[in-house]
């Protein structure tokens, strides 16, 4: 398609391969609104809901840790249950981040600047 003209044609064929990512990177993020991972605390006690960015969007409290002499105890579980979350939507999002370097050609395991 570029004969004659040296290195354009790898520039150009670069360029697509650019465009192409950046399209996926953007369907993706999109994406990972819609994901939804759960994370837990005190053997279910406390659950949290997150997107796979990492956004809470649900918080699940078992009534029965409810008192007053545990007030601290229940701060702990909440907290636990969010970090779990938070660290399962992290996974998740690079999860499908090395879906698409796959889709891309580019090398397994290979980070991406997100």
């Amino acid at each position: 398609m570029f004969k004659g003209l040296g290195g354009l044609g790898d520039m150009a064929k670069m360029m697509k391969s650019a465009q192409d990512m950046q399209a996926k990177m953007v369907e993706m993020q999109d994406n990972l609104e819609s994901i939804t991972v759960e994370g837990e605390a005190g053997a279910g006690l406390v659950k949290a809901t997150a997107t796979a960015k990492g956004d809470l969007n649900g918080l699940n409290i078992d009534p029965s840790i409810f008192n007053g002499a545990d007030k601290e105890v229940v701060e702990d579980l909440i907290l636990a249950a969010i970090k779990d979350a938070q660290a399962k939507a992290s996974e998740r999002a690079q999860l499908e981040m090395g879906k698409i370097a796959e889709s891309l050609g580019l090398p397994p395991g290979m980070k991406m600047p997100f």
